[in-house]
């Protein structure tokens, strides 16, 4: 188990924070005044297994394909298999590491789509399918669609009620509007599964720290108290702990589940340590954990990252099997 002394230099500061959080006054955001009875000390271990980052690299490059978006068919799911065959890592790992490399490619081609809406529309008028379009310029289908609609002046409020309500289109609209959505997994304006699935595992993760016996407060308190007395949600982890909680010797006094891999990319990193530093700024320590696991490149300040092997997640698996 790793001793206090051992803490990474960088987070000595955090992990004193969340040790001395119940002893502040008036206590941080969330952290009730009287906790009944007082917050004790529990330390648990939770082994890892993170995927080494020439992996990510390595499989990442083979699996993500120009213009390709969307959920996989069957033939491509077993392309993968073969893949990774050779490779330390699962399918659902690698599932998970093409969409988020998919969703940065998104984020990153923004304005590169945008800039060349104007040629994007003359195709597309000229009869080009979208699916053709969004392989020219590599970006997602929906992204390339709400391009080309800014093309014709439409402005945002009108773009974002014809995706709403794409019965308002014209018939050829309607249709590649179905089959942009259809191929598109990162820019889909339906995101309801995908929100299914985080709240899932973010109730696994609750029995599981509920069956060790360590008290917690969960995202939707927190969010009911602080739209009550700011107005606003302000820091919201997915668990605020109330009593002092050791993972593998490390403080930690929240933690936030993410539903996905861990990979060492660019965009998620920085959406992810944006997050955690509003945590941190409160409570000290903390932890990410990952659903799929995550990159040993992956490189975070004032969380700990772990994996979700040692919590049970037969309720997710159920449910991705009725779904399917």
């Amino acid at each position: 188990m790793r001793r206090e002394e051992e803490w990474d230099v960088k987070d000595e500061l955090t992990c004193q924070r969340a040790i001395r959080r119940f002893d502040l006054s008036p206590r941080p955001m969330g952290i009730p005044t009287e906790i009944d009875p007082p917050p004790k000390t529990i330390q648990i271990d939770w082994p890892v297994n993170p995927i080494p980052i020439e992996v990510q690299k390595n499989v990442g490059k083979r699996i993500v394909k120009r213009g390709e978006f969307g959920w996989l068919s069957d033939e491509k799911v077993n392309e993968i298999v073969d893949i990774i065959a050779d490779f330390p890592i699962t399918l659902e790992q690698a599932l998970s590491l093409r969409a988020a490399i998919n969703q940065e490619k998104s984020v990153y081609s923004h304005h590169r789509i945008m800039d060349r809406k104007k040629e994007l529309k003359r195709r597309y008028d000229n009869g080009t399918d979208i699916l053709e379009l969004a392989k020219i310029v590599d970006g997602p289908p929906v992204n390339v669609f709400r391009a080309i609609l800014s093309a014709r002046n439409f402005g945002k409020n009108r773009i974002k009620t014809l995706l709403k309500e794409p019965g308002r289109m014209n018939e050829r609209d309607q249709e590649q509007f179905k089959i942009a959505e259809d191929a598109d997994r990162v820019s889909n304006v339906d995101q309801t599964e995908t929100h299914i699935a985080a709240d899932l595992f973010e109730d696994v993760l609750c029995d599981h720290f509920d069956s060790l016996g360590i008290r917690f407060r969960r995202q939707a308190e927190l969010v009911k108290e602080q739209v009550e007395s700011e107005g606003r949600p302000v820091r919201t982890p997915d668990l605020l702990f109330l009593d002092d909680l050791r993972i593998n010797g490390i403080p930690c006094a929240w933690i936030d589940a993410k539903h996905f891999f861990g990979s060492a990319l660019s965009f998620p990193r920085k959406k992810t340590q944006k997050q955690i530093n509003r945590y941190t700024e409160a409570y000290g320590q903390g932890a990410i954990i990952y659903r799929h696991g995550f990159c040993d490149g992956l490189n975070l300040q004032g969380a700990q990252k772990l994996d979700s092997g040692p919590v049970d997640l037969s309720l997710l698996t159920e449910h991705n099997e009725n779904r399917s």
